[in-house]
């Protein structure tokens, strides 16, 4: 008996042992691109102990999984080229690149997608087949504890090409694209972003407790995984709730005022501008508005798409009573297809129903505001609605359970599993959920470089730093900005760090939208800054502010280049008090003048949330000047 049981545990052993796989991460699949030019890291798992053969033309090499069952092996150095198969014990990778790879990371602003900014390059778009640019998108997970072994991915490497990059980084897109036309060679572009998540996310909790030990405390205390479900189950209940009662009480249901039939004209006539409420600063409950547009019979039936901007802060959109769209949210466009047979001849109405748990119900300026049709035929919306007041209802009561937006979750979850994948470079478009907390940025972002670097085992790994867009109302008089104090840190980080450049944004955003939509042009700054940091190219990048020197009734700013002549705005003026003054000034070669009067002891430029003003630009490429903040000494 005791031969047959040792002779059936050896036989179970070895049916083990050949039903076990080797394990690749996420990033190895069909259509991949590895780093050219540096040793290629190739990893995985495997049971301890197991050889684990991988294959690269005509060379084979071998690998032992370790105790914890990991194993890898570096490739050597190649030359850009493909298509190649890689093969890992009985998995095979086929049309496999060598080029370049970067990594795109950060918040909402790396995930705008070709989706939103279509309508700024349509034609691009959809012209767009790149066979040579390869897209990889990290789903989003984040995890509290322990660091992932893996990330988790939304399709493998694509293709880039209008479909496969639908809801890919629009910033990412064009950076590949521009990327694989300066260089020639394959380009690998990895997007790993959570919209609305701080810097403390995307970091290792042992790297900043010195910065803020409130973050790895508020770490420590979400991963009691039965609390975070109980509050999860709480929110979604409430949640639950209030839309419930919300439908179930709102006189706009009942009385269907989205139908083509009904009577608004007791309603108030208002501009979209400045809608009329009583509850103008904290609102919560329902706003309905309705419009009236009439249309030929050339078009009738036809199916077109309605455009009712971006607004605050949800959204169910009506035509002659059917929804043709709703959001959830206040930044998306609202661009909503009107199906076919829908539309009458003659009078049309277009009804939204607004709802939002806090704030003031409003629509957001300088948007589209349109009926378009296929043949470019567009009907614009009147400024004018017809609107009044829904339901009032009770703020939502809920607990903030964004597991994003913890210390490490993310790097966790969506950066530890991507390591060691070589990289050319990343790109950091982070920091407007930091604006609150800006002096802490410049040594959080400092940590955030080196901690990567350590991660992806590359000490020289080259950061493209997005500054923030200018955003929300412009400012006539001098402000005191968290936008700007931010800016200033990221400039900061940049400056310290001799493999980072910065990105200026300061004149690519948009006073009422967060995310603004020319990424194309935001990812040709990106890519200067790899020309100058990976490839050695001697590009200018935005000018820099060299040195302050004080004279009899004027302070001259010297920079680094050469600027447009001529007036130039933005620049302002303090003295011992700290008080700031707008002052004139005239760029000259590669100095500003700027008129004084009395002691100056500081100086700044662009220093506002939205300085449209600020007029400082290279006068051989155009780009606009970094905004600062400087004491003469």
């Amino acid at each position: 008996m005791l031969f047959f049981a040792s002779l059936s545990a050896m036989m179970f052993l070895l049916q083990s042992k050949a039903e076990a796989k080797v394990v690749l991460p996420a990033l190895f699949t069909d259509g991949m691109v590895v780093q050219r030019g540096v040793p290629v890291p190739v990893w995985g798992w495997a049971d301890p102990g197991e050889s684990v053969v991988v294959k690269w033309g005509k060379k084979s090499y071998t690998a032992t999984a370790d105790p914890e069952g990991c194993w890898r092996i570096d490739l050597p150095k190649m030359k850009a080229g493909g298509p190649y198969v890689l093969t890992v014990a009985e998995v095979t990778i086929s049309d496999v690149w060598v080029g370049d790879v970067w990594l795109c990371s950060g918040q909402s602003n790396i995930d705008i997608n070709i989706e939103r900014v279509y309508p700024q390059y349509p034609d691009e778009i959809d012209a767009d087949v790149f066979p040579m640019v390869r897209l990889f998108q990290v789903a989003n997970v984040p995890v509290l504890g322990s660091p992932a072994r893996d990330v988790k991915s939304t399709a493998g490497w694509q293709t880039l090409s209008k479909q496969t990059a639908w809801r890919f980084s629009a910033l990412g897109y064009f950076l590949g694209k521009r990327m694989q036309q300066s260089t020639g060679v394959a380009q690998g572009v990895i997007q790993s972003s959570w919209g609305g998540t701080p810097i403390e996310a995307w970091l290792p909790v042992d790297s900043m407790f010195r910065y803020n030990p409130r973050m790895v405390a508020e770490a420590e205390y979400f991963q009691d995984k039965e609390m975070v479900s109980a509050m999860q189950q709480m929110n979604s209940r409430t949640d639950n709730r209030w839309h419930q009662l919300l439908d179930a009480t709102d006189p706009g249901v009942s009385g269907q005022w989205a139908s083509p039939d009904f009577d608004d004209s007791t309603w108030t006539l208002a501009n979209r501008d400045n809608l009329p409420t009583d509850y103008e600063f904290d609102f919560c409950g329902t706003y309905w508005l309705r419009q009236h547009v009439m249309v030929d019979a050339a078009h009738a039936g036809q199916p077109a798409l309605l455009r009712v901007g971006t607004l605050y802060d949800a959204d169910y959109t009506f035509v002659n009573g059917s929804e043709v769209g709703r959001t959830y949210y206040q930044y998306p466009p609202r661009r909503y297809q009107v199906p076919e047979g829908l539309l009458r001849e003659g009078d049309n109405v277009i009804c939204v129903r607004i709802f939002n748990k806090q704030g003031r119900p409003r629509f957001y300026r300088e948007k589209p505001f349109s009926l378009e049709f296929a043949d470019k035929t567009t009907i614009q919306l009147s400024p004018e609605w017809r609107v009044h007041d829904g339901i009032q209802m009770p703020r939502q009561p809920s607990v903030d359970i964004n597991l994003q937006n913890k210390a490490a979750a993310l790097w966790n979850g969506m950066l530890r599993g991507l390591a060691p994948y070589a990289l050319s470079g990343v790109v950091w478009y982070q920091g407007e959920s930091n604006t609150g907390r800006p002096a802490e940025y410049e040594p959080l972002l400092g940590c955030l470089m080196h901690s990567w670097r350590l991660l992806f085992e590359q000490p020289g790994l080259p950061f493209s730093i997005v500054q923030l867009a200018n955003y929300m109302e412009p400012s006539a008089q001098p402000q005191e900005s968290g936008w700007a104090r931010l800016r200033e840190s990221q400039h900061r980080a940049a400056m310290n760090d001799s493999r980072a450049e910065l990105a200026v944004a300061i004149d690519l955003g948009e006073a009422s939208d967060i995310h603004p939509l020319r990424k194309k042009e935001l990812a040709e700054r990106c890519a200067l800054c790899f020309d100058r940091l990976v490839y050695n190219k001697k590009v200018e990048l935005s000018p820099e502010l060299v040195s302050l020197t004080a004279e009899t009734g004027q302070v001259v700013a010297t920079f680094d280049q050469a600027l447009f002549p001529g007036p130039v705005h933005g620049f302002e003026t303090a003295d011992g008090s700290g008080r700031f003054h707008s002052v004139d000034a005239v760029a000259d070669g590669n100095r500003v003048v700027i008129n004084t009067t009395g002691t100056v002891r500081t100086v700044r430029y662009a220093w506002k949330d939205n300085p449209v003003e600020a007029n400082v630009r290279a006068e051989r490429t155009g780009l606009p000047a970094v905004p600062f903040e400087k004491q003469i000494k």
